[in-house]
């Protein structure tokens, strides 16, 4: 087959490449600049699409004899990724950027431009595992995603964005390794990326400051903090600035009457409030989410599903069933902190189901 390998710069993607010519197919390394004035070095472990990133990708690929191209992806980003995460932020939602760009730029705009250019498939450095039909963990007849063997490093929530014919253009060859012998294997392979550290957090905000990044582009916006009670307990600058479960850099000018530590439970973009109330005001057990995606046969009726809130979260046991367009998740017990924006991942076992973008939550 001839693949692109998405080569971000990390060893990673590098050893995914690396594997993929190995395995027999036509390989070429492509790089995606995704920033309009990329910065010459990363900051520490933050950041990436750096042009240090991509002379790093560039070497690995020199070194395995591949093709190497880059290709200027960085309006289509910041239109779907970027603007995108402002505007959620504006309306009060909490968006997970990285499932925004597996679904509109590495497994659309990328995978997209492979295929138009004669390539069967895309192959990157997450950590999941596909599964194909001739699997015996196959139940569907069709490739399926499933989690990756390391469940410390495994990716798959993030790329529960993707549909079944999305899924029969990727491959993920790191989804049986942990990221110990991924190092090991890049350092028998001479590659000089084996130690780079791995970049965390939202990769367009390298210094890390969410709060100050959208300041930035929005203004200040005062307002004020309120209380369970109606009481104005504090000020901020900016509702946007707030997300569910927030306890530090509240800023609230008197303590509770109980002496507890307070949350925000919510936030309302039309009046420009931030409300905080007890930790137990947090708890949900019902979810209604949108713009869902199926990375199979859509589930028929209401059915048992593991339901995963965050990209290093626990998998909560729940029912789903998908009603006037829209997904319901009833989670067998209480969890704290999930705010409109962010997705809900379901799992059936180790296999992914399907993802929504949380637009509702109550307690049942």
């Amino acid at each position: 087959m001839r693949v692109v390998a998405a080569m971000s710069g990390g060893v990673d993607s590098a050893v995914a490449a690396a594997r993929m010519m190995e395995a027999g197919h036509d390989v070429v390394g492509v790089h995606l600049a995704l920033s309009s004035s990329a910065a010459t070095l990363r900051e520490s472990a933050r950041g990436c699409c750096t042009l240090e990133d991509a002379g790093d990708a560039r070497r690995v690929a020199d070194r395995l004899g591949i093709p190497f191209y880059v290709w200027d992806l960085a309006e289509r980003f910041r239109r779907d990724v970027i603007d995108d995460f402002v505007a959620e932020y504006e309306a009060g939602r909490t968006p997970n950027p990285c499932l925004r760009c597996n679904e509109k730029i590495k497994f659309a705009a990328l995978l997209d431009k492979a295929w138009a250019l004669g390539f069967d498939a895309v192959a990157t450095g997450h950590y999941a595992r596909i599964v194909e039909p001739d699997d015996p963990a196959c139940r569907t007849g069709k490739r399926e995603l499933h989690r990756a063997v390391d469940p410390a490093k495994d990716q798959s929530y993030v790329l529960g964005v993707l549909d079944a014919d999305q899924l029969a253009g990727a491959f993920f060859p790191l989804g049986d390794s942990t990221k110990t012998q991924v190092r090991a294997e890049a350092a028998e392979r001479g590659f000089a990326v084996a130690k780079k550290p791995d970049s965390h957090d939202i990769c367009f905000i390298a210094d890390g400051d969410t709060r100050g990044w959208l300041e930035r582009r929005l203004g200040q916006q005062p307002g004020d903090i309120v209380d369970d009670r109606g009481d104005v307990v504090g000020s901020h600058d900016g509702a946007f600035a707030y997300t569910v479960g927030q306890r530090r850099g509240l800023r609230l000018n008197r303590p509770a009457a109980d002496g507890r530590p307070r949350y925000v439970v919510r936030t309302d973009p039309a009046s420009n409030t931030v409300f905080v109330g007890a930790q137990e005001l947090l708890g949900i057990d019902s979810i209604t989410a949108q713009n869902v995606r199926w990375c199979g046969p859509a589930p028929s009726g209401q059915v048992p599903v593991g339901a995963q809130l965050r990209a290093h979260g626990e998998e909560v046991p729940a029912h789903a069933a998908v009603r006037d367009g829209q997904l319901h998740v009833a989670l067998e017990r209480c969890v704290r902190g999930v705010a409109p924006g962010q997705s809900v991942v379901l799992y059936d076992g180790t296999r992914v189901l399907g993802s929504g973008t949380i637009a509702q939550t109550a307690r049942a």
